[in-house]
């Protein structure tokens, strides 16, 4: 039977004819046996039949306005403003491309611009590109910029370093020949630094993060810097730009490049993606001809009036592909568009207020939580909270599900030392009573696992 939304499958003998082959079968017979298989698909459905289908698959999902959710480690549940939905559906800005062409994308482009300088405002930086894919894209594309720029092929970064952005570095370095060094927590959970101090000979670049994977506060976070610099390697922070109204800007404390995650504002959750992340470095001319990305610039056109131009794209793959720092694709303009809505929805005050807010609710959280479990590290958490529990936490995480509540990200499988452990967090959407109520499911799965 032909499928329906594929035209060529009532031509596949002829097809077959055409290339030499008498079967399917044939035409794959390199493939070792037992890989294919044949699936026997029902017929298509009509439209409305479809919609019905998806709809009961649909209903076995449960969204986090639906139970408390208390996931970590990188995804987080932020409040949107209504309106920043409403403005990037307009067709002006309803896409992913790269606005190649000026003369009808001045609208987008001028969006992206805004983008870039409320991003650099935030981290106390003058250049900023107009995003990447996400933050772990981000960080491979600062360890191959360290290199080019310093000539040296040594990136070091922390040990506690959330497991997808260490695949994802390790990825975009394999091929440059860029060696990574990790740089293992002391008792307090942050970079030790006398570690640092043995291992920064050589490198290119030295990376932390501010809050840390762990949520921590880098409490020696300059001096980390001044390590680096000594060295003559650049200095690299990775920042949640949530914790910005509150926390000084990176660039304030000496950082030559900051990365990070735009998508936590104004962007949902959606499964992890789709993402952008943010580059930004200082003003030196050097640097910025390292650069991954696309920035866009302001100009003037021939009657004199400003216009916006998509500048320094010749690292873009489309022109002088064998000389780009980088090959980037499919833009991430509109997670990017709507980062740049919901900051200046939210302004200088009202970024302020979001940080206090999450920091508020998570030492509540961090408290209430001590009672149940470990908190192995002490400091300021932001976001972000290790618990250590005595029984696996595979079973306490299926417990909390039956009691319609989601857990936090289980990290024992790439932290062995850490033992049954979970990254919890919180952020301004929190309700102290659901922190209360994820307590007392705590302390009951618990006695129950003890009797």
């Amino acid at each position: 039977m032909g499928n329906h939304y594929i035209p060529n499958s009532a031509h596949k003998e002829e097809m077959l004819r055409e290339i030499g082959f008498s079967s399917t079968k044939e035409l794959f017979s390199d493939v070792p046996e037992g890989v294919l298989k044949e699936f026997n698909l029902p017929s298509g459905k009509s439209e409305y039949e479809v919609f019905l289908e998806m709809n009961r698959i649909l209903e076995k999902n449960k969204s986090v306005l639906e139970m408390p959710t208390f996931l970590g480690a990188g995804t987080y549940f932020h409040y949107i403003p209504a309106h920043v939905k409403y403005l990037i559906e307009r067709s002006e800005f309803l896409t992913a491309y790269t606005p190649y062409q000026p003369e009808i994308s001045q609208g987008m482009l001028q969006a992206l611009f805004e983008y870039q300088s409320l991003i650099g405002e935030l981290v106390g930086l003058e250049i900023v590109n107009s995003s990447m894919y996400d933050w772990g894209s981000a960080l491979g594309e600062a360890a191959r910029m360290t290199a080019r720029f310093t000539r040296k092929n040594k990136f070091i970064v922390p040990k506690a370093l959330s497991p997808e952005k260490k695949r994802t570095l390790e990825t975009y370095v394999e091929g440059a020949g860029v060696e990574i060094e990790y740089i293992p927590w002391n008792e307090n959970g942050q970079m030790d630094i006398e570690k640092l101090k043995e291992s920064v000979e050589g490198a290119a670049g030295v990376y932390v993060e501010m809050p840390n994977f762990f949520g921590l506060i880098e409490e020696q976070v300059r001096a980390i810097g001044e390590i680096a610099h000594d060295a003559k390697a650049l200095f690299v922070v990775g920042t949640d730009p949530t914790s910005l109204g509150i926390l000084e800007a990176p660039g304030n404390y000496g950082a030559d490049i900051v990365i990070g995650e735009a998508a936590f504002f104004g962007n949902p959750m959606n499964f992890g993606g789709p993402r952008a992340g943010f580059f930004a470095v200082r003003n030196d001319k050097k640097l910025i001809r390292q650069m991954p990305g696309r920035i866009i610039g302001m100009t003037k056109d021939k009657e004199g009036k400003r216009a916006f131009v998509m500048a320094l794209q010749t690292r873009e793959q489309h022109i002088r592909r064998a000389k780009a720092t980088s090959n980037i694709c499919s833009n991430e303009a509109l997670t990017a568009v709507a980062a740049a809505i919901h900051i200046a929805t939210l302004g200088p005050r009202g970024l302020r207020e979001l940080g206090e807010v999450i920091l508020k609710n998570t030492a509540y959280f961090k408290k209430r939580m001590s009672e149940v479990g470990k908190i192995p590290f002490d400091g300021i958490n932001f976001k972000d909270v290790l618990v250590g529990f005595e029984i696996p936490y595979d079973v306490i995480h299926e417990r909390l599900l039956e009691k319609n509540i989601h857990g936090g990200y289980y990290i024992g499988q790439y932290f062995p030392e850490l033992g049954e452990s979970a990254l919890f967090a919180v952020t301004e959407t929190t309700k102290r009573e659901w922190i209360d109520e994820l307590i007392s499911a705590l302390r009951e799965i618990i006695n129950e696992a003890e009797l």
